[in-house]
């Protein structure tokens, strides 16, 4: 038998970003203590670097495992997540597994646990994401990760289902007249099978998931379309989904109708497995004739969904797996699973590390500016009283004296600008209020609200996608209007500025106002995930009041967290305008204090003179290192962030997580 080696894999990619994402945020710990010691940074330049390590820190890579029963789903997740235990931990027999969304990532201040939240909670107004914050609403299963067998016993309980009415059933969402093949089995008269639990977190120590990734593995197509949170919320929050198919049958009608309803029109990056192919081996066909079906089944797969034939991946899941547990390099080659696991790591991860390429960038850009302008401030007032003092050499205590009554008159005239910076204060804040206004939770819950009245108004419903794509265009043009009121407070800061500097010799400047594009990014997100499921296919369900009240939840909770973090960056932006006032206010009158303070030591005594010269050309040599110390900490973090994690991995990955190719 062959044996195997370690190999990069999806695993060890995974395990260099989270290393790669490790030391950005040590780096910027770095940057900002730095920054704090030697008062570079003020309140809003720790904010934005305080948010770039709270990125790093928290940023998860969500790939979802969608499949219809019985497709090998929670094999393959074992195979390519779980092989390094020994055994399978999610449950895997034939039939139906999985019954309810399971959630697998890691929470270090949790302990590992199995948080299971009744299925009863559906006939309820409130959401998953409601419910999440609520502990006493889920049953917990504490977990034993040190023993295998113990842990794959206590997740079995995912298959848990219990007996209901027909009624019930049809209340819970499982059960349609219309569409009786797609019904739960009955079990007895009158009653059947459904699913005990509505949803699974499972709080796991696995290597992968400490470093960020989050699985979400999902049943089939009568259990997505029960649950709106998972269609409208889950889903199209994953970063990709992997859509698993069996090879022996293709796409199935209710394949296509996974792939059509909830997958086919989403933003993500989509994989299509065509699972089990060692059920095509057949003694009496050729290898050559098996691939051919093979690769017919994957030119068909391709043609059928309407994806490049390129994203679709045969393999076996089952040997897979065993070829990991067993050490088996034949074996793990058969099941060619390495090659799906190559197209998620080079497909996939540079798109995370793109973002974040992005963000560091960003950060950078505007710590930098900031800094520059705080230094050069400084500096240039430095270099003012130098040249002040240096005109006083080989002159008279009387002109010193004449020099003290000038800093006193500049000081009380510089004093004036209080007021004029209170007026500027005033009308700032009155704008920054009317911008934020329409970005706020009390003008969505309006919106919503009308586009709610709207679409009650009509039967059915049926004029809910109607409302829908018009209260989208109204919070386009909220979000436009927010852009163009911040471009009329940048112009009237510029201007005050402009007028500022020239008279009392501050050194104020504007940053790049927030684009909100990322405001765009995520209402288009919100749009293409929920308008699907408003047209005439999905009638009878927009006629249940309990779907559209989940639906306004879970819509007005997705608008609430985009438009949050639109004001956030506005008001970042104004606190960085805001606070580089009060600290160029607070620089000029320490600056004032200093003058005179070395004027009265020069009058006191004739040698102070060029001592506080010197000492002035000391505090600017002390200026020019700590900006030339900051541009090169922020070039090393940009230089790091266009890294690929290779030398940042700090806690090496289990060996046996990799995959491995043979040696003799």
């Amino acid at each position: 038998m062959d044996t195997l080696v370690p190999q990069p894999t999806l695993a060890g990619q995974l395990d260099a970003l989270a290393g790669w994402r490790r030391a950005l945020e040590r780096q910027s710990a770095d940057l900002l203590r730095f920054m704090q010691e030697h008062d570079v940074a003020d309140e809003a330049c720790e904010r934005q670097i305080e948010a770039l390590r709270e990125r790093l820190d928290t940023d998860r890579l969500c790939v979802a495992f969608v499949a219809e029963f019985s497709r090998g789903k929670s094999e393959l997740i074992n195979a390519i997540f779980f092989a390094d235990t020994g055994r399978r931990i999610l449950p895997a027999t034939p039939g139906r597994t999985t019954m309810c969304p399971v959630e697998l990532g890691h929470d270090p201040a949790t302990p590992p646990v199995l948080a299971l939240l009744p299925i009863d909670t559906r006939l309820e107004a409130q959401s998953l994401n409601d419910l999440r914050g609520k502990a006493d609403a889920w049953t917990r299963i504490r977990l034993d990760p040190s023993s295998p067998d113990r842990l794959a016993d206590a997740l079995t309980e995912v298959m848990r289902t219990k007996a209901v009415t027909v009624d019930v059933a049809r209340s819970l969402g499982f059960w349609d007249d219309k569409q009786p093949e797609d019904n739960p089995p009955q079990i007895a008269e009158g009653l059947v099978e459904v699913p005990a639990w509505r949803h699974a977190a499972i709080n796991y120590p696995h290597p992968l998931l400490k470093r960020g990734l989050v699985i979400l593995d999902t049943p089939g197509l009568n259990a997505i379309g029960a649950e709106p949170e998972l269609t409208l919320s889950l889903l199209p929050a994953a970063h990709a989904v992997v859509f698993i198919l069996g090879a022996d049958t293709g796409v199935t009608k209710s394949d296509l109708a996974v792939w059509r309803d909830h997958l086919g029109g989403q933003s993500m990056v989509r994989f299509v497995v065509l699972n089990k192919i060692d059920t095509l081996a057949d003694p009496l066909l050729t290898a050559e004739t098996i691939e051919a079906q093979i690769q017919q089944q994957v030119q068909s797969t391709a043609t059928t969904l309407e994806i490049e034939p390129a994203r679709v991946f045969p393999l076996s899941a089952r040997l897979g797996l065993a070829g990991r547990i067993e050490g088996d390099a034949s074996q793990l080659t058969a099941s060619r699973l390495p090659e799906l696991e190559d197209a998620l790591a080079t497909q996939l991860l540079p798109r995370r590390r793109e973002v974040i390429q992005a963000l560091v960038s960003d950060t950078a850009q505007a710590v930098e500016q900031q800094a520059t302008r705080r230094l050069s401030d400084q500096r240039r007032q430095i270099a003012e009283q130098m040249l002040e003092l240096r005109g006083l050499r080989g002159k008279s205590s009387g002109k010193v004296s004449l020099m003290l009554e000038r800093v006193d008159a500049e000081s009380r005239e510089f004093e004036r600008c209080t007021e004029r910076l209170m007026a500027l204060r005033a009308v700032h804040t009155k704008m920054l209020r009317d911008q934020l206004l329409g970005l706020a939770s009390d003008a969505l819950r309006d919106e919503v609200a009308q586009m709610q009245d709207e679409a009650s108004a009509t039967l059915f419903n049926l004029g809910a996608r109607k409302a829908f794509l018009a209260l989208c265009n109204r919070l386009r043009i909220r979000i436009t209007k927010a852009r163009e009121r911040g471009q009329e407070i940048h112009d009237m800061l510029q201007a005050s500025f402009r007028q500022l500097n020239a008279d009392y010799g501050f050194a104020l400047s504007l940053s790049r106002l927030p684009s909100l594009e990322r405001t765009d990014r995520e209402l288009d997100l919100i749009e293409r995930s929920y308008v699907q499921y408003l047209g005439l296919s999905h009638a009878l369900r927009l006629a249940e009041p309990r779907f559209m009240e989940q639906f306004r939840r879970m819509l007005l909770s997705k608008l609430r967290m985009a438009f949050e973090n639109a004001s956030g960056d506005i008001e970042l932006w104004h606190k960085s305008a805001s606070n580089q006032v009060d600290s160029q206010l607070r620089e000029r009158r320490r600056a004032f204090k200093r003058r005179r303070e070395g004027l009265e030591r020069i009058q006191g005594a004739a040698g102070e003179l060029d001592s506080r010269i010197a000492d002035l050309e000391g505090q600017d040599q002390r200026l020019q290192q700590l900006a030339a110390r900051v541009r090169e900490q922020l070039a090393e973090l940009r230089q790091a962030a266009q890294g690929d994690g290779s030398d940042a991995v700090d806690i090496p990955i289990p060996a046996h997580l990799g995959s491995r190719s043979a040696t003799g």
